[in-house]
């Protein structure tokens, strides 16, 4: 099954405001509400970033590790 992506140009600071002001509109209370936008930013980091493996040498600056 073929997953539908869409970039978007956007930086941790934005996408964890986005996700709390969606979280507070939606919860009955700030705990929830916290609870809510944690999960779905990890799940959206989770889905979009590449694994690391710590094991290997991590000076080689050649690796450019990005998010899609």
């Amino acid at each position: 099954m073929a997953e539908n992506y869409q970039r978007i140009h956007t930086d941790l600071g934005e996408l964890i405001a986005a996700a709390g002001e969606v979280a507070f509109e939606f919860s009955n209370n700030d705990k929830e509400a916290y609870k809510m936008a944690r999960l779905a930013l990890v799940e959206i980091l989770r889905r979009v970033s590449e694994p690391v493996d710590f094991d290997q040498n991590l000076d080689n600056t050649n690796k450019n590790f990005q998010i899609h």
